[in-house]
């Protein structure tokens, strides 16, 4: 990890893995034009996946510290960065110490603030493409990737205020037992008649095995970042979704190899196809709104269409 340097002006920083090659990097400043953040920037912090836990508080003490260091969106480390330097934070939200995780840094009046917004995140990008009356078939879940993506969408998928419109199981697999050990533990926490099963998985054939155990009308989900900063996906080419099912690729940027073999399958499967855009927009949007202390609600449609304009454009 290379800490910048002291912040000259407005800085949000975002804590990643290979943080240059996100579109948010362009799509940042039109953001902060659209809402009149006057001089804001933003500036990627690379750090190695599961790091020394010494690595994650030089850089929260940096943040804490620097007066024109707002705060930061947390990725790949959210996780391990509460563990390394929770204690640094002067407030955690409910999810983040419901979850162990951190996802979005912020100050207010000298106080460093964390959240875990990945449950609110993800559910308003669960909510743009999961019918409401999916869950009336018995569908299930599989979410492969035990990481705190996985974690927040169980606790949005069985929230109460869906009422009996829920999965029928939500089966979580992951490749390192104490990562599945953990989001056991945490997700245990929440009262819900959904059954959660776990499974360790270090192989795609592993992966694979649990996926020919889904019904039909389920929701399949590739947690893992495998196909993003690192290659891969979490299943084989071998691999067989169940029909009439929901594939969301969290990532939506890299080879995505996840979401190619679920599009090879799309019509004789008669499967919808979802990738991480909308959850990234969502993302984002959400923890600016914190570190700036602006509102996104009423601005999110047009924050939505600058992004995908510019995302239309690169592709030319």
């Amino acid at each position: 990890m290379i800490l910048p340097e002291s912040a000259q002006q407005p800085t949000m920083y975002f804590i990643g893995v290979t943080t240059t090659q996100s579109s948010i990097m362009n799509l940042f400043p039109l953001w902060a034009k659209e809402l009149g953040i006057k001089d804001a920037v933003i500036k990627g912090i690379d750090i190695e996946i599961h790091a020394e836990d010494s690595v994650y508080q030089k850089c929260i003490d940096f943040i804490k510290n620097d007066p024109h260091s707002m705060g930061a969106l947390v990725t790949t480390h959210k996780i391990d960065l509460y563990n390394a330097a929770s204690s640094s934070f002067d407030d955690l939200d409910h999810y983040a110490t419901m979850f162990h995780e951190i996802s979005s840094i912020s100050k207010r009046n000298e106080r460093l603030i964390g959240h875990a917004k990945d449950p609110i995140s993800s559910g308003l990008a669960m909510e743009s493409f999961i019918p409401k009356d999916f869950w009336k078939h018995n569908g299930e879940v599989f979410i492969m990737g035990a990481g705190g993506s996985a974690l927040a969408i169980g606790s949005y998928l069985t929230d109460v205020i869906h009422g009996k419109h829920l999965p029928k199981k939500i089966i979580v697999s992951n490749r390192s037992e104490a990562r599945l050990k953990s989001a056991e533990k945490l997700l245990s926490q929440i009262d819900t008649p959904v059954q959660f099963e776990y499974y360790l998985c270090p192989t795609a054939e592993e992966n694979d095995q649990v996926l020919k155990t889904m019904p039909p009308h389920s929701l399949i989900i590739n947690a893992t970042g495998l196909g993003k900063d690192r290659p891969g996906s979490p299943l084989s080419d071998k691999a067989n979704f169940p029909s009439n099912s929901l594939v969301w690729e969290l990532n939506y940027r890299g080879a995505l190899d996840f979401m190619q073999q679920a599009l090879k399958q799309k019509e004789e499967k008669k499967l919808h196809v979802e990738d991480g855009w909308i959850y990234f927009i969502h993302g984002w949007t959400q923890v600016i709104a914190e570190v700036f202390n602006v509102d996104i609600l009423e601005n999110f449609e047009t924050l939505d269409k600058i992004a995908m304009e510019l995302r239309v454009a690169s592709k030319k």
